[in-house]
């Protein structure tokens, strides 16, 4: 429980490191990140004698083509909710990933044939009315919330289904994806516009970035192992409320009664959701001894 409460505390706090480093432009924080989250994994994956996994994946041709789709969509998912810190939307970025679970839900109808009991059938219709409120109410599509949702919805379809260990599949996760942020470093390096090394402060700080990718993920791998599926349903919303948290009191993001509304709508979804997850995963009561 432990374990889970702070991979998730941590994820939700993230935005208060992406702020301190907002000087620096998304794509190269993502760039370090992707970088750096290679140096830690390494060192993990050796310190966890894991180097027969990890050389057994990158030997097959078919995990690697699964896993550079899951690497490019959290590439991706890091640099729209990277860019949405820095650019002031942490608040459309929590009602992603306030949308993830739902979306979750129906990807694993459409695409893994689960059935949809009928809590979980009312929680995505209501989920959806709460986008088309938001959209008529702001006027404008959500598509932060949307791609965040979308992104970790289908990452988490495709590693659903691909064999590889957390630490080990995002090691090669990353390794994929290591030469676009290097040569994507150089080209910023050769026109002047890169701000590593020019400010010790940040220099010290964008290394933090592979620590803050891989810590909260092997928390969370050694806490859902041990944790009911109820139980970690429930904590993956302690993220996005601290984001919610954070855009509102600390950031003072705009908050009008209509976005209120839209968050309300979700929120009640979630509500319905959590209930069905809760009671499809109680235990049967003890039958009565004849």
């Amino acid at each position: 429980m432990l374990a889970a409460l702070a991979a998730f505390t941590i994820w939700g706090l993230a935005p208060l490191y992406f702020k301190a480093v907002g000087t620096v432009p998304a794509d190269e924080i993502v760039a370090h990140r992707v970088l750096w989250s290679v140096v830690f994994l390494a060192v993990l994956v050796g310190l966890k004698r894991q180097g027969p996994a990890l050389r057994a994946v990158l030997g097959n041709r078919r995990l690697l083509g699964t896993l550079l789709v899951t690497a490019l969509l959290t590439g991706s998912n890091w640099l729209v909710f990277v860019w949405a810190v820095t650019h002031d939307r942490v608040l459309e970025g929590s009602l992603g990933y306030f949308i993830n679970p739902l979306l979750s839900v129906l990807l694993g109808r459409l695409f893994l044939g689960e059935r949809l009991r009928p809590l979980q059938q009312l929680a995505v219709a209501i989920a959806a009315a709460g986008v088309v409120w938001r959209i008529a109410a702001v006027g404008a599509v959500p598509w932060i919330a949307l791609f965040l949702a979308l992104t970790f919805g289908i990452y988490g379809l495709l590693r659903k289904r691909t064999p590889v260990d957390a630490i080990v599949g995002l090691c090669v996760e990353t390794v994929l994806v290591l030469p676009l942020a290097l040569g994507w470093l150089a080209w910023l390096g050769s026109t002047g516009e890169l701000r590593f090394g020019h400010d010790a402060r940040i220099d010290l700080l964008l290394p933090l970035a592979g620590v803050l990718t891989a810590t909260p993920l092997m928390l969370f791998a050694f806490g859902a192992r041990r944790l009911p599926l109820a139980t970690v349903g429930f904590l993956q919303y302690l993220a996005p409320s601290l984001n919610f948290l954070l855009a509102i009191f600390i950031f003072h993001e705009p908050f009008d009664s209509a976005r209120l509304l839209g968050f309300v709508i979700i929120w009640s979804a979630l509500a319905l959701y959590t209930a069905d997850l809760l009671r499809a995963n109680r235990p049967p009561s003890p039958g009565r001894i004849h």
